[in-house]
């Protein structure tokens, strides 16, 4: 019985080993008043982020963006960074975006016109 319960074990923390290191929940930077907390998690081969939490002034704001995503198949490609689509609630517009992770830090970007405009935000990582 010890066996089993030391092979289970290292089979836990082994997978907690191999998480993503964007994995978790993420506070967005304040913009109109207005921040989020967007959860990211795998999404079949990408990562994902959906809005799990709003606010306005502080308090809590129940916005029709809950439960949406965010952050859309972003891939991995290396050294923390990542390469996928952001949504834009403001406009509803989709753009190509890229994340940049590094501790408790994560640098957001949507571009258009081949990267010539971009917005960028940093979030704080809450869990």
């Amino acid at each position: 019985m010890r066996f089993v319960t030391a092979v289970l074990m290292s089979v836990v923390m082994a997978g907690a080993a191999w998480a993503d290191p964007v994995e978790g929940t993420w506070k967005t930077q304040v913009d109109d008043d207005r921040y989020a907390h967007v959860k990211m998690e795998p999404c079949g081969p990408a990562i994902c982020g959906v809005i799990v939490k709003t606010f306005l002034s502080g308090d809590d704001y129940v916005s029709p963006n809950l439960g949406k995503k965010l952050v859309l198949d972003m891939v991995p490609a290396g050294e923390g960074k990542y390469k996928g689509k952001v949504w834009r609630p403001s406009n509803g517009k989709i753009y190509v975006g890229k994340m940049d992770v590094a501790g408790n830090s994560l640098k957001l970007s949507g571009c258009v016109a081949g990267g010539l405009i971009c917005s960028k935000q940093t979030w704080t990582r809450l869990k």
